[in-house]
């Protein structure tokens, strides 16, 4: 990620991210109500270091059903506080006292019948609340925070998207030149990992050069949706809409059929893929269609407040987008568990090596 293009420059501050659990906390928003009625229980549950798949494992457990019952709309990282729902199907059942699975580290919000199995992806975002400490440049932070008010951040996908130093890429190049992969989850995530760094690489090489002016040719979104069309020439009116935020500037999803950018707009995009052309085929043989992301990332309800070295920032995401992206145009932050963990695990491999 360091090597991506900074829409504001590469930050001067310096803090410490995650210094505890609850410096991150995640709430999940559900863009429906449970009916109150149906086979699958939706339970509101607020976690404390564990990880999503730990959690899933147990309410299966508890509620005595097969693993493939319980479901959740997105994974959440372990060291964080989150706010996550789960679904568990439990046909012809009675249901089960949910208030006994709390613990010290689970704590049953709310649960209510619902008629529909919860998916993956099925939310409208997540709203965030980070505690940074230790800033070293607060009014350079300052600063940046009301840029990225008016102008947002690029929507680049973070590194977990990616994997442990980026293995999930490695594995679908390996993938695209004959390595078989049974898993299907694996493969959806090799997959996507691939191809969310050509959109990373391809939005990174348009900031550099042109930074969010519009070209011709550019390939628009609506906002609020996956709808999109190209423009041939800006004029007034588009412009109007686009400085209103009724449309959006986009890179590329890759796959097949023929780029969705045309003229000036498809030539930049071209020319920063150009030399992907393995991971290009491969997501096109694997039967990905063309499609577009966003290529700027606008965090809703931004606030923030500063006590002494301390900022606490809270802001809204839309599904699929990461607190991360806005992180790195902020401040040049270390996050404490990450550090601790990796140290950890070096120590460990010292122990072995005596």
């Amino acid at each position: 990620m360091s090597e991506l293009h900074y829409l504001y420059g590469k930050p001067n501050a310096k803090a410490d991210l995650r210094t505890q659990n609850s410096d991150f906390l995640v709430q999940e928003i559900l863009p429906f109500a449970p009916t109150g009625e149906g086979e699958h229980h939706l339970l509101h549950i607020r976690k404390d270091g564990l990880n999503t798949v730990e959690v899933a494992k147990m309410l299966s457990s508890f509620a005595h059903v097969h693993p493939k019952e319980v479901t959740y709309a997105g994974q959440k990282d372990k060291n964080a506080v989150t706010e996550q729902w789960f679904g568990v199907r439990i046909p012809g059942k009675e249901t089960p006292d949910w208030q006994k699975i709390n613990s010290d580290q689970l704590t049953l919000l709310s649960a209510s019948r619902h008629g529909k199995k919860l998916r993956i992806g099925a939310l409208a975002g997540n709203r965030f609340t980070l505690v940074l400490r230790n800033v070293s440049e607060v009014e350079d932070v300052v600063a940046r925070l009301d840029k990225i008010a008016q102008i947002g951040v690029p929507n680049y996908f973070g590194e977990q998207r990616f994997g442990h130093e980026g293995k999930n890429i490695v594995f679908g190049r390996q993938m695209f030149t004959g390595r078989k992969v049974k898993d299907r989850k694996k493969r959806s995530m090799y997959l996507s990992a691939v191809r969310s760094n050509l959109f990373n690489l391809a939005s990174s090489a348009r900031l550099a050069a042109h930074g969010a002016a519009t070209l011709a040719g550019d390939c628009v979104m609506l906002a609020g949706s996956k709808s999109y069309f190209t423009t041939e020439h800006w004029d007034e009116t588009l412009v109007e809409r686009l400085n209103k935020k009724d449309i959006q500037l986009s890179a590329p999803l890759w796959g097949r059929g023929e780029p969705l950018a045309q003229l000036d707009a498809a030539e930049l995009e071209s020319a920063a893929l150009a030399e992907f052309s393995v991971d290009r085929d491969g997501l096109e043989q694997a039967g990905l269609n063309q499609e577009r992301r966003t290529l700027l990332l606008e965090p809703q309800h931004l606030q923030y407040q500063v006590e002494d070295n301390t900022i606490t920032l809270k802001f809204a995401l839309p599904s699929g987008s990461y607190a991360t992206s806005v992180l790195r145009e902020l401040v040049d932050y270390q996050d404490v568990q990450q550090v601790a963990r990796k140290a950890m695990l070096a120590a460990q491999q010292d122990n072995v090596s005596i």
